[in-house]
């Protein structure tokens, strides 16, 4: 017998438990149950036995058993098999009584083993209710067997694979940890799954496996915690049975959300635009990205700092201690702003130094790359400039804008650029802290808009990528799509492009194919260009950003080659 504990006819509080089979921090028997344990209210004979305390994240049994009474004829309830569930317990025991308190009847359950459990089964393996005499039950075996189901599950994945049943196979070697997949929203299921599979990519780039994916079709999600409460046995099953350890969700969680879901869970919790914000923190370079890169994860963490301890108490004010004082939260808060401040300040001298730089290209033509992120930006500046900026097959190996000087036919020269790609729903403090790095675009008089033509969402790729442009305000610049990879097309779905696209530019940044059409379309913009007075606001905002000096600015950020 662990632990002895004596609830009410509405609940029972079960205080923080151990991690898991042989772990310890259990809380001895006779001890006061921890700060900021709480009991959930049931329905009289209903007790709960969730636990109010969450450790840390989970991927094995408790090695506890849970023998609680019910003060009603009825057997284990709903609530009880989702205690059993996200508990992690061995077994889950109720015990019926008479009014007289008397013993009835008895009746246990344990999860099912992921060895043999399917999708369309149950979560746990009830038994039978018998009477309360006839106690011959081998729930240590039971046990045993859901451990060995547990244990036996792969090991995570290279971040380059997915697993279980994203892939059908599995890998033995290690990774930043196995991820599930979640999009609650109210699109059809195609929908969902096509921006699954994008997530999917971003969690490979962050160095996390694929171990599985959860869809959910409701017209209004659960404030509380985004999914309803099968949903989230669901999950919970399918995180027991992967052995994952993160959950990844597609779209933006509130705090709120984010906090119920770790709390029930004890897994990590995370949304689209964490993922994001991690995946540029790993490719940050330069000093510039990594400023914007902090500056981003500022904003994004500022709205979510909550006290929930009394840590976050008031500090006491005043010569001798009146007043409330300044909360640990405010002063958070108060440190996150002035860091903003500082970082704002350095990100705009960074920017008037790429100013005086653009300011010595001045009177070259500048053109810009731009497009959906892996749709080719930097093999296709490779391939025109004969250049070894990096470029890999991943979402966001690109960050710090790269500039190079190419010929076109005429002997003319421009300055072309390859700038961060764009994403779906891009999170707008990604948009507000990465302003110096799109200035490029803004300083740019022609635009290419890169999109990959293999891509199966390539319509919602190219729309997403011209609605970030109007938002930036570049509507107006003269641009060009050039459908990339088309070398990886069969000649019917070229076809379908080439009428759905009669201006598009189809092209190889790998093999080179259709550059030629590119470099002609440059060189007939560049002739338009040249019979076309400068605007008088050009001229001013290049004199902005220079800050007014005629003096030589700093060695460029991004050298010409």
């Amino acid at each position: 017998m662990r632990m002895v504990i004596v609830g009410t006819t509405s609940g029972i509080l079960i205080p923080e438990l151990p991690r898991g089979r042989g772990a310890t921090g259990a809380p001895e028997a006779d001890s006061a149950p921890p700060p900021g344990a709480r009991l959930r209210p049931h329905r009289p004979g209903h007790p709960s036995a969730r636990a109010a305390v969450r450790s840390a994240p989970a991927s094995r049994l408790r090695g506890l058993r849970l023998l609680h009474t019910h003060l009603s004829p009825e057997g284990l309830t709903e609530e009880d098999l989702m205690d059993l569930l996200f508990l992690r317990l061995d077994a889950i025991i109720a015990l019926s009584v008479n009014p007289e308190g008397e013993p009835v009847r008895w009746q246990g359950a344990t999860l099912a083993p992921g060895s043999t459990a399917t999708a369309g089964s149950p979560p746990c393996q009830v038994d039978e209710p018998r009477p309360w005499d006839r106690t011959a039950a081998d729930f240590a075996a039971r046990a045993a067997e859901i451990e060995a189901a547990l244990s036996a599950l792969p090991a995570a994945p290279p971040a380059g694979l997915d697993a279980g049943p994203d892939a059908g196979e599995a890998a033995q070697n290690t990774c930043a940890g196995r991820a599930l997949l979640v999009s609650v929203a109210p699109e059809p299921r195609p929908v969902q799954e096509q921006r699954l599979s994008e997530l999917a990519e971003l969690a490979r780039t962050a160095g996390l496996a694929v171990c599985g994916r959860l869809i959910q079709r409701v017209a209004r999600p659960d404030p509380h915690s985004i999914l309803g409460k099968g949903k989230l046995a669901e999950l919970e099953v399918m995180a027991l049975r992967e052995n994952a350890d993160i959950l990844v969700f597609d779209g933006e969680l509130s705090p709120a959300q984010i906090h119920n879901l770790a709390d029930i869970t004890e897994r990590k919790v995370i949304d689209r635009t964490q993922l994001i914000l991690d995946i540029f923190a790993q490719h940050a370079a330069s000093r510039a990205g990594r400023l914007q890169v902090e500056l981003a994860q500022l904003r994004y963490v500022l709205p979510r700092l909550a006290g929930r301890n009394r840590a976050l108490d008031r500090l006491m004010g005043g010569v001798g201690g009146r007043g409330p004082g300044e909360s640990r939260l405010e002063t958070d808060r108060r440190k996150v702003r002035e860091r903003m401040t500082r970082l704002t300040r350095e990100l705009e001298k960074l920017r008037r130094q790429r100013g005086l730089a653009r300011r010595g290209r001045r009177g070259i033509p500048q053109a810009a790359l731009v497009g959906y992120t892996n749709a080719g930006k930097s093999t296709l500046l490779n391939t025109l400039t004969r250049s070894r900026v990096l470029a890999e097959n991943r979402l966001f190996a690109t960050l710090d804008p790269a500039t190079r000087r190419l010929r076109v036919p005429g002997e003319r020269e421009v300055v072309i650029a390859d700038t961060v790609g764009f994403i779906r729903n891009l999170p707008r403090e990604l948009m507000d802290a990465f302003r110096a790095t799109l200035e490029e675009l803004a300083a740019a008089d022609f635009l290419v808009h890169v999109a990959d033509a293999s891509h199966p969402d390539l319509l919602q790729q190219i729309a997403s990528v011209e609605t970030i442009l109007e938002e930036l305000g570049l509507h107006g610049v003269p641009r060009v799509l050039a459908l990339n990879k088309w070398d990886r097309l069969p000649e019917p779905a070229r076809e379908e492009l080439r009428g759905a696209f009669p201006g598009a530019i189809p092209l190889s940044a790998r093999n080179g194919e259709g550059l030629d059409a590119l470099l002609r379309w440059l060189e007939r913009e560049l002739a338009l260009k040249r019979a076309m007075p400068a605007p008088a606001d050009a001229l001013a905002r290049e004199e902005a950003e220079g800050g007014g000096v005629s003096l030589p600015g700093p060695e460029p950020l991004f050298p010409l080659q």
